[in-house]
Formats: C-alpha cells, sequence, structure tokens
C-alpha cells in the first residue's frame, strides 16, 4: 500500500514503476481491487505525500502505507465532473479553524476511509484542500450506486453539513487546491492507465486460451484468420499501453515532466482495454455475453477507465494544450 512512497511516509520506497507493475497484475485479475487500491494511494496518499507537512503525512499517510487506513480523495461534485474548477463545496473561516458545506459523489474508498481530502471553494473564489477525518461531526457517506462495472469497488456519496475542522486541516497553501488536484491527477493517471493495460492483458489472456480449446468446422476457432487478426491486434493493444504507462511510470521517478505522457498513456491505454475487451466477448461468442466467462466483466469494468480520473476527451484536450495546438503560430 506503500509502494512508490518513501519510508519515512509509510512506504517502501520502490517507486512509480513497481507500484505500476502491482496495479496491473492486480487488474488483470480483479479490476475492482485495483480501483480502490491505486484511488488509495495515488489520489489519496498522493494528495499528502506532494503538499502535506510531516505531522500531516505521520497522522495520515503512514498508516495508509502500512495497510491500516485508507485515505480517500473527495473531488467530483454532481455539478463538478470534468470541470472540476466548478466546486460548489464551501469553505469559511470560523475562529482559528475552519467550516465545509457541500457534497461529493463517486468518490472511490469514500464510506470506508478514515479520513478524506477534499476540495471547497473559499470565499475568496479561489479553492483550497482539507483533510477532514471521517468521525467529524457533519461528515456523512452512503453507497447508492448500482453500478455498471467495477462493482466490488467501493463508490461513495459524501455529504458535509457544516463540518468543523482545525487549522491543521488545511493541505497546503490556501487557494491552491486547484493546482494541487491538476498535480494528483497527473499522478492518478498512470494508475488508470496500468488498470487498462492489466485488463487488456486479462481479454488477452483468456481470448487465447479460448481459442485454442474451442472447435468449430473441426478445428480451433484460433486457426482462423479472423480470429487470428483480432488476437494480434489485441496483443499489439497491450503492449504499446504498457510500454505508454511504464515510460510515464519512469518519467515520474526520475523527476522528470512526466504530465503530457501520462495523459498519453491513460488515453491509450484505457481504450485499448475497452476494445480488447470487446474483441474478447466477440471470440467467446455466445458464451462471451454470459456470467460465466470473465470477459464481459472485462468490458464492463473497462468503460469506467474512459471515464473516470478525466474523460478520453479530457485527454485528447491536455494533450493538444501540451502541443500547443492553441496558440497563433509564430
Amino acid at each position: 500500500m506503500g509502494l512508490p512512497y518513501p519510508e519515512e511516509e509509510g512506504g517502501t520506497g520502490a517507486g512509480t514503476i513497481a507500484y505500476v507493475l502491482s496495479a496491473e497484475e492486480i487488474a488483470r485479475v480483479c479490476a475492482s481491487t485495483a480501483l480502490s487500491y491505486v484511488a488509495a494511494i495515488s489520489l489519496g496518499q498522493g494528495a499528502l505525500h506532494l503538499f502535506g507537512t510531516q505531522a500531516q503525512k505521520a497522522r495520515y499517510q503512514v498508516p495508509a502505507g502500512q495497510g491500516r487506513s485508507l485515505i480517500a480523495f473527495g473531488l467530483t461534485e454532481p455539478d463538478a465532473g470534468s470541470d472540476a474548477g466548478a466546486t460548489r463545496t464551501r469553505v469559511r473561516a470560523r475562529g482559528s479553524g475552519f467550516v465545509l458545506d457541500g457534497r461529493k459523489r463517486f468518490i472511490t474508498n469514500g464510506h470506508s476511509a478514515a479520513a478524506i481530502v477534499v476540495t471547497a471553494r473559499e470565499e475568496d473564489g479561489s479553492i483550497s484542500t482539507l483533510i477532514v477525518e471521517r468521525d467529524t461531526p457533519g461528515l456523512s457517506t452512503s453507497t447508492p450506486y448500482e453500478k455498471m462495472g467495477m462493482r466490488a469497488s467501493e463508490t461513495a456519496e459524501i455529504v458535509l453539513e457544516g463540518v468543523e475542522v482545525g487549522p491543521d486541516a488545511v493541505l497546503g497553501e490556501r487557494g491552491r487546491g486547484f493546482a494541487q488536484f491538476l498535480a494528483v491527477l497527473d499522478g492518478g493517471r498512470i494508475s488508470i492507465a496500468a488498470l487498462g493495460v492489466g485488463i487488456a492483458q486479462a481479454a488477452l489472456d483468456a481470448s487465447l486460451a479460448y481459442a485454442r480449446e474451442r472447435q468449430q468446422f473441426g478445428r480451433p476457432i484460433g486457426a482462423f484468420q479472423a480470429v487470428q487478426f483480432k488476437l494480434a491486434d489485441m496483443a499489439t493493444a497491450v503492449e504499446l499501453a504498457r510500454t505508454a504507462t511504464l515510460k510515464a511510470a519512469w518519467l515520474k521517478d526520475q523527476g522528470l515532466d512526466y504530465g503530457q505522457v501520462a495523459a498519453m498513456a491513460k488515453l491509450y491505454a484505457t481504450e485499448a482495454a475497452f476494445r480488447c475487451a470487446n474483441e474478447a466477448v466477440q471470440i467467446h461468442g455466445g458464451n462471451g455475453y454470459m456470467a460465466d466467462y470473465p470477459v464481459e466483466r472485462f468490458l464492463r469494468d473497462a468503460k469506467l477507465l474512459e471515464i473516470g480520473e478525466g474523460t478520453s476527451e479530457i485527454q485528447r484536450l491536455v494533450i493538444a494544450r501540451g502541443l500547443g495546438a492553441g496558440r497563433p503560430a509564430s
């Protein structure tokens, strides 16, 4: 649970590449488990790693890195999805502390987390980030969602009604929350890309095994060129997605600018996961549509990856802006 972070923050110092490989392998078996895993590490712990004080890290990140608790990241709201800057949750000063009012939705691990990193709008219109402990009076959570996929990953709604926190709850500098959550999401994109690679690999594994054992017209269906081409395209997509994801992880480990590559990896790997899962269902035919085989779950789980932590459309905007597409020619 602390793979990418240093030992003094409860981690092992193994780095982003080791963490990405772990996330991929977990997703290869159960993407729901992998989603809960990466949300806790890249979002919850990631925010504390980047912006927390030593006292905050000792109180929250160390036990999370040791696997004794979870930290959730409360960004998305009913009216703030892709436009995360449209945050309506409010924070106002009261005495030496602060009061929070608002609502968060689609928060992974939100119901089980020991603490939630929450973004909220200040009275001057800027956004700040604060840490709210799960048992703070006025904070309530529920899990009302009946989801298409990732059904084993907890997704919560969080309501804050007159939630009072002390001055030590502020994460980083007040009013800098917008820049903070963008930085956290950059790392999160690598994590979601890793989940895409895992699902795509699982879809390829299942399809290859099925193509060898399923007999039609007197021979395995893998002997037919139509199926072979599908498998070849899937294998290529998996390899390219993995390479892009590992490049982004390597850049992050080296302390180099990785945001653009992370967006590319997230975009390609998640769309590759959906394509591979869809082809896996097709290769399995009628059996692929049945819950007796895992490929229908791969398809349902993969769809979320094209939506969460920045839709595919948002990734394309990020990439285009990084290319300078909107700047006039010099």
